[in-house]
């Protein structure tokens, strides 16, 4: 039990760091992503703040410890839990159902019993952390019981909620066995953010079909509890990218990209956790369509797909890259040219250099998730584009299509949609392209991850 209080805590499923064993000693470093480099900074400045997660390895956890200013408070999760809760519910339920059911979620009881003990456990962690009236900012569909439950255990905090992918309307999330207490859960908050509005409207509607809500003056009141319910969109640190766009070592290897794969060829990039909500299967198909009939040549274009490791336990991960690297085979086999490959794909996460070089070198960003929150991706590539060109193809289903509205949007279902979009990206006018890719910037730079995250706290200090 952490014997000293903290005045703002962070509760999140993993901590912001990753632990390596040196000489029979922890070492850590901090984890990559926008999110830990948004909230690290907040929680520095809170004047006193830590963070509850999981350390990413099963057994029993350390002692709570310190590393770049942050107190770290681990959760011990056990090799059955990590199956059940994690790999079990988290993946294998609430992941697919939330995604538009893109794969059949599958409801086990076992599983569910897994997630509750879990949620627990980070409720029990945080309540005995927590000084008193401490600010409490909770994060994503791992822990959604950890609201209601920690404010039974403290009802002199004020908590947040929130929901990092989209939130799913009545007829997909009635499907859930345990639908009314997921929603009794969240309601535990005294603020809940979703990445966006119809997000926070479908859960508004099923806090009332499910819980006896009722709403006064935009607020939703259950239990006698008010809570408020909205859409707050995250965004990237636009500078970061900006200025590594700019960066020496990066422009000289974004040359270098376009010589390897030779000069005049128009790049298209893809990149994205290999993950089934991600739809590369569909887009490359939709490239196969653009060769087969001729509307581009190899020689005229090029695709390079970056697909990252994820969840490779799981078997419908498998199957997904199985597929993926079988229509890259079929497209090299049937199109390429020797010296001249029409695909390059890689399954490996790049350094950051290398992605921000990536993102210079691409003529055309795809993508095309069938369902996603938000998609950061699509606002990395914006903000390393600062001369204006570009062409970004995005998915009408990703919550950055209500923000990025010049981009050419897509129904990432429809291949010949698709592909007559990826014929007209290719050929789209320069000074188009520009107009489209400065009032994408200018949506990215006015609101980034920080303005986020300030004004989520704001929201939940008012």
């Amino acid at each position: 039990m952490p014997a000293q209080k903290w005045p703002f805590l962070i509760v999140a499923n993993r901590l912001p760091v990753t632990r390596k064993r040196v000489k029979g000693k922890n070492q850590y470093t901090r984890s990559p992503g926008g999110l830990v480099s948004a909230l690290t900074p907040i929680v520095q400045r809170s004047g006193g703040g830590g963070w509850v997660g999981w350390t990413g390895t099963v057994g029993e956890a350390p002692k709570p410890f310190t590393h770049d200013g942050i107190v770290h408070i681990p959760v011990d999760i056990s090799r059955t839990e990590l199956k059940r809760f994690y790999q079990g519910f988290c993946n294998g339920t609430t992941w697919p159902l939330y995604h538009g059911a893109v794969r059949e979620p599958e409801y086990h009881r076992t599983w569910w019993r897994s997630y509750v003990a879990v949620n627990k456990r980070f409720a029990q962690r945080t309540a005995e952390a927590a000084a008193p009236k401490a600010v409490v900012w909770i994060h994503d569909y791992h822990l959604q019981l950890v609201p209601a439950l920690l404010r039974e255990l403290r009802p002199d905090l004020r908590i947040g909620f929130f929901l990092h992918i989209p939130f799913p309307p009545e007829e997909l999330f009635g499907r859930l066995p345990w639908r009314r207490q997921i929603v009794e859960g969240m309601l535990g908050a005294d603020v809940i953010g979703f990445q966006t509005q119809d997000g926070a409207q479908n859960f508004v509607s099923l806090a009332k079909r499910h819980a006896d809500a009722k709403t006064q003056g935009g607020r939703v009141i259950a239990h006698a509890h008010t809570v408020h319910v909205g859409a707050f969109p995250i965004s990237i640190d636009f500078d970061r990218y900006d200025s590594m766009a700019r960066d020496e070592d990066v422009v000289k290897r974004y040359t270098e990209i376009h010589q390897q794969l030779g000069r005049g060829r128009k790049i298209i990039l893809g990149v994205d956790r290999l993950d089934y909500t991600k739809g590369i299967d569909v887009r490359l198909r939709a490239l196969w369509e653009v060769l087969s009939r001729r509307r581009q040549s190899i020689r005229g274009c090029v695709m390079i797909q970056l697909a990252v490791p994820s969840r490779e336990r799981v078997p419908e991960y498998r199957e997904l890259r199985s597929r993926v690297e079988e229509l890259v085979g079929q497209i090299n086999g049937e199109f390429g040219e020797v010296g001249k490959a029409p695909v390059h794909y890689i399954h490996r996460e790049q350094p950051f250099k290398e992605l921000v070089a990536l993102y210079r070198a691409a003529d055309v960003m795809l993508v095309t998730p069938f369902a996603d929150g938000m998609n950061l991706v699509a606002k990395e590539y914006v903000a390393t584009r600062h001369d204006n060109t570009g062409v970004l193809i995005l998915s009408e289903f990703a919550g950055a299509a209500r923000e990025l509205r010049t981009a050419l949007q897509v129904n990432p279902h429809d291949v010949d949609g698709l592909a007559e979009t990826l014929d007209l990206a290719l050929s789209l006018p320069r000074k188009e392209a520009a107009r489209r890719m400065r009032r994408m910037r200018d949506v990215v730079r006015r609101h980034t991850v920080y303005d986020w995250a300030d004004f989520f706290i704001a929201a939940l200090v008012d």
